[in-house]
């Protein structure tokens, strides 16, 4: 069993700075900017050995109505109540401000219990803040710099009650080493059939405004995102594990991609710089378009670059409910993919509206049937047979003085994306055009639509030649 820490607090004290350090990465956006973190994030955190799930909000901000600091509001009430136990952070340099007194007295009527902490407390700046602290009547403050790995031993003692009482840690599990079949092995070492399956990674990628945070919200089921008319109201990128017909998805909602010309904020080029690391970590992309303006030159770029990365792809035309000429616009759709992005020649394109719901189970089907593309793999001698066939149909153009390239060999060397390897006599005299007609060969004949196929020309002999 686990147990759930929120962490709290007015804006600009540290605590996504708190979260990065606590998971062991730095995935949450931090800046001296208020308010950067407008989303929760999850993730799984370890503590000398105390393992937990810890939640960043954002700040505690005093604002009632529809606005933006409102909504983020209701996201950090929600976190406090799914929580096992709340951190609520002050910065002990600026001292107690009203507005932490304001939260302090809310955090004390709430059921979840609440451990404060005095961040920034390193050196002796800190000091009197952290005294000053006592007066919110939240108990002994615990001092820590989250930025400088301080004061985690003491954070440690203030969470050990609530992990014992969650049932997550207990005095055997503290004093038990652990035996050797528990240490973990490398990754490598580890095959597929000897873990349980590991989550989909599904990132959902756009221009701003387009509908990605509510497509996640009707996925998820709940308000699990911050939407509205605004637009960029996504910073960070915020993963959520999820499940869907019985499959594990680890589903990752990203800030929206302008054209970097337009990008002069630095805490805009932050969060595209997390979207960017999502997308190389992903294996399913979802790229939402907006019906009014379906694959623009910005939705190009992003395709490209989630090609070139070798991710699945697949596209959501959102906001579908609104068409007007719904044949023309997909026409369009089509002619677009075709002249645009051949390299990943028979896209998934699904049809949805995020707001209603409507062709979400279709775009879920999309997602597993290109994973499952993208994970396949094609046995040695097929691929020979179907190469032998290709070239004797026809053979690579003949080089000066009427030589020809041999191609002697081919095999799959990796999937995610499909990837082959041809041996050939002279590698680097096979045109790029002859290369395109073996991929589009493949894609056609092994049934491989929507992902990049990966073809590389090596010198040398079949490996199989004069064995047997």
């Amino acid at each position: 069993m686990t147990f759930t820490v929120a962490i709290v607090g007015r804006p600009n004290v540290g605590k996504s700075t708190l979260f990065n350090r606590l998971v062991g990465r730095r995935v949450a956006i931090v800046h001296d900017m208020p308010g950067v973190t407008r989303d929760r994030r999850e993730g799984d955190a370890t503590l000398l050995g105390m393992d937990f799930r810890v939640i960043d909000t954002a700040g505690f901000e005093d604002a009632t109505g529809d606005s933006i600091e409102a909504r983020m509001r209701r996201q950090t009430d929600q976190a406090v109540a799914e929580s096992d136990v709340v951190l609520m952070l002050i910065d002990a340099r600026a001292g107690v401000t009203p507005l932490d007194r304001h939260f302090g007295d809310l955090l004390r009527r709430c059921k979840t219990p609440v451990i404060l902490v005095a961040n920034k407390c390193e050196g002796k700046a800190g000091a009197p803040g952290l005294y000053e602290s006592y007066a919110l009547g939240l108990g002994e403050p615990v001092p820590l710099s989250a930025e400088h790995n301080e004061g985690m031993a003491e954070l440690f003692d203030a969470l050990m009650p609530y992990a014992k009482a969650a049932g997550a840690l207990d005095d055997e599990d503290e004093e038990q080493e652990p035996f050797p079949d528990e240490i973990a092995v490398d990754d490598e070492e580890i095959t597929t059939e000897d873990r349980p399956e590991r989550p989909l990674q599904l990132v959902i990628v756009g221009r701003p405004n387009v509908g990605k945070s509510t497509l996640v919200n009707r996925l998820l089921g709940e308000d699990r995102m911050l939407t509205g008319p605004e637009a960029g109201l996504t910073r960070d990128a915020v993963t959520v594990e999820w499940e869907h017909r019985g499959r594990r998805f680890r589903l990752v909602d990203t800030a929206g991609l302008r054209k970097r010309a337009n990008i002069d904020d630095p805490v805009e080029k932050l969060s595209v710089s997390n979207t960017l690391e999502a997308i190389r970590l992903a294996e399913v992309v979802v790229l939402v378009l907006d019906q009014a303006a379906i694959l623009d030159k910005q939705d190009l770029t992003i395709a490209r670059m989630v090609i070139e990365e070798g991710r699945s792809l697949v596209l959501a035309i959102n906001k579908w409910d609104a068409v007007d000429k719904p044949e023309e616009a997909l026409k369009r759709l089509k002619d677009r993919c075709e002249t645009s992005l051949p390299m990943a020649r028979g896209l998934a394109a699904v049809t949805i509206s995020a707001l209603t719901g409507k062709g979400i189970p279709r775009l879920m089907d999309a997602v597993q049937d290109t994973h499952a593309v993208w994970n396949r793999r094609i046995p040695t001698s097929q691929l020979n047979r179907w190469l032998e066939e290709v070239v004797s149909h026809h053979p690579p153009p003949a080089l000066p003085g009427g030589r020809r390239i041999k191609i002697r060999y081919m095999t799959q060397t990796k999937a995610r994306p499909p990837t082959f390897v041809i041996f050939a006599s002279k590698p680097e005299e096979l045109p790029e055009s002859y290369s395109r007609y073996l991929i589009n060969g493949l894609r056609e004949s092994f049934k491989l639509p929507g992902v990049p196929i990966r073809l590389y020309v090596r010198a040398g002999r079949n490996p199989y030649a004069n064995k047997g």
